[in-house]
């Protein structure tokens, strides 16, 4: 991970581009956003992010199927780590119970990835969405709340590791832009 900022700063650099430090995103409009979790494995910690010193972010997944919402902080060794939340059926504005999720941890450090590698190994017990209001015209903004566990490890993508996560609570937004709206019975206002 340091290896790649430091080869964007370098090229910026070349192309006569000053490095500009970016901020890391707000993560909700209220400063009401966190993420607890409770890791084990290559990764031993019990998280308690909350803002300022959390960052979220939320989109449709790239398949269009479900969305995905990011959360990143600093470990109590001053190193980063981030974890990605997707459940591929969960569509916009809907609540449910008993939803599979992919999750993703990335841990800079170690420059390990791991991953579920399918939906069936982590669920989210529980999850809420309430819309915010949008920042722009042409996106819908909601809130997503959950709770969840996993029975199975993330696995690192060489197999040389596992992080498990045996349970979590978030809250964070997704943004997604009109054209992206799935559902379109979901209020405009």
């Amino acid at each position: 991970m340091h290896g790649l900022v430091a080869t964007l700063i370098l090229y910026g650099m070349l192309a006569g581009a000053e490095p500009v430090a970016a901020a890391p995103p707000a993560c909700l409009h209220d400063g009401s956003g966190f993420l607890t979790a409770r890791l084990r494995g290559d990764v031993e910690v019990e998280l308690e992010w909350r803002e300022p010193g959390l960052a979220c972010t939320g989109m449709p997944r790239p398949d269009g199927l479900g969305m995905r919402l990011r959360f990143s902080g600093k470990l109590p060794d001053g190193s980063d780590l981030a974890i990605v939340f997707a459940p591929p059926v969960l569509q916009e504005g809907a609540s449910a119970r008993a939803v599979p999720v992919n999750v993703t941890v990335l841990h800079e450090a170690s420059g390990m990835i791991y991953g579920t590698r399918g939906e069936q190994r982590c669920m989210l017990d529980e999850v809420t969405q309430q819309r915010l209001p949008d920042a722009a015209a042409n996106q819908r903004t909601w809130q997503v709340e959950a709770r969840g566990f996993c029975t199975e490890p993330a696995r690192a993508l060489d197999d040389s590791g596992v992080i498990l996560m045996t349970r979590f609570d978030f809250r964070g937004q997704v943004i997604l832009r009109r054209e992206e709206a799935r559902d379109s019975t979901a209020p405009d206002s």
